[in-house]
């Protein structure tokens, strides 16, 4: 029988105290911690009853605020993680992993009646990739539990996966980043898919006091109902979004700002490997742009090339770009940047 108080928890936890004695960070990443069970592309996808065969399946860490923190900590960026584990093997795994990342969980807690949430990626040459999910203990974050201590001296707030559990609501990271801005945090949200009614009730309490909104294009359709990024982006705007990027695969990016201007970045042309987590590489280096003041065309090169890092391998963060092979690849491949002014915004 697994045993909760096993050796690798204590020593997780005497390190999570250790932690708790010096907590600054830049980037404080909150939402989703996930272990990601990931199959190399294959052939087709069984019939019922059938197997087929795949080179490799790793486990890997998954979920939006565990795969930003980890790509941010590859590019030497001081990085917290807030969410909920269980105490479980794959709770160990993920804490692992994190602290081998360099990731602080000092605000990381563990459920005692909740396993660790768990994603199997499956990934189909062609076809995009499809995911089976167990929320686990991601459904008992609830977003009140960081203080105005623990967003002391951070930089960047960034809620990640957001929409995937309720009691994460929309209200509670209003209050959180409402919070986080009176102390002089950027506030960044992403989001997750999950029940579409639901993102739609959550989002417009949370866009009022979001600094930055990064959704990908399939998201921004299945909320506003809305094909165009373009317009998916005004439509956040409307909803009180400052700036809004909208992700759109191998189209690249569009970014509508607060000011109404408006600037489109291609993607680089890379073999697609595993698209898991490349949205949440492309937030990565789009956020080490803005640590390091860099304009807004600079950072969305940095994102761009992180995300064409990520998915030219399988798995989440396994082959994401450190900071010298960053600086390096965007020296080395520049991207063509359209910037434009709006005019004005339709009503």
């Amino acid at each position: 029988m697994f045993n909760a108080r096993s050796a690798t928890v204590i020593m997780l936890e005497l390190s999570c105290r250790e932690e708790r004695m010096d907590q600054s960070c830049d980037v404080l990443c909150v939402g989703l911690i996930v272990a990601d069970l990931v199959c190399a592309p294959i052939a087709q996808f069984p019939p019922a009853g059938g197997l087929v065969t795949t080179q490799q399946l790793e486990l890997t860490i998954g979920g939006c605020a565990s795969n930003v923190a980890v790509d941010l900590a590859r590019l030497n960026v001081a990085v917290g993680i807030a969410g909920r584990v269980g105490a479980d093997p794959l709770g160990e795994f993920v804490q692992a992993e994190l602290h081998r990342a360099h990731v602080s969980c000092a605000h990381v807690t563990v459920s005692q009646t909740a396993q660790t949430a768990a994603t199997q990626v499956v990934n189909v040459q062609g076809e995009d990739r499809r995911f089976i999910h167990a929320v686990g203990a991601n459904a008992e974050l609830t977003g009140l539990e960081l203080s105005d201590d623990a967003l002391t001296g951070v930089r960047i707030l960034y809620v990640g996966g957001f929409g995937l559990n309720s009691a994460f609501s929309g209200e509670h990271v209003a209050a959180l980043f409402r919070r986080a801005r009176q102390l002089g945090v950027t506030t960044v949200l992403d989001v997750v898919i999950g029940e579409p009614d639901l993102i739609r009730a959550m989002l417009p309490a949370a866009l009022a006091e979001t600094d930055l909104f990064l959704p990908n294009r399939d998201e921004g359709e299945v909320i506003t109902g809305l094909d165009d990024p373009w317009a998916q982006a005004r439509h956040f705007r409307k909803l009180g979004a400052g700036d809004v990027i909208v992700t759109c695969g191998a189209q690249g990016v569009v970014v509508l700002d607060r000011d109404g201007r408006t600037l489109r970045a291609p993607a680089h042309p890379v073999r697609q490997v595993d698209g898991t987590g490349g949205g949440d590489a492309f937030v990565a280096g789009y956020l080490y742009g803005r640590l390091r003041e860099r304009s807004v065309e600079q950072c969305l090169s940095l994102g761009s090339a992180m995300g064409a890092s990520c998915v030219q391998s399988a798995g989440a963060t396994t082959g994401v770009f450190r900071e010298a092979e960053l600086l390096a690849y965007v020296a080395e491949h520049p991207l063509e940047i359209l910037v434009e002014h709006r005019r004005s915004e339709p009503a």
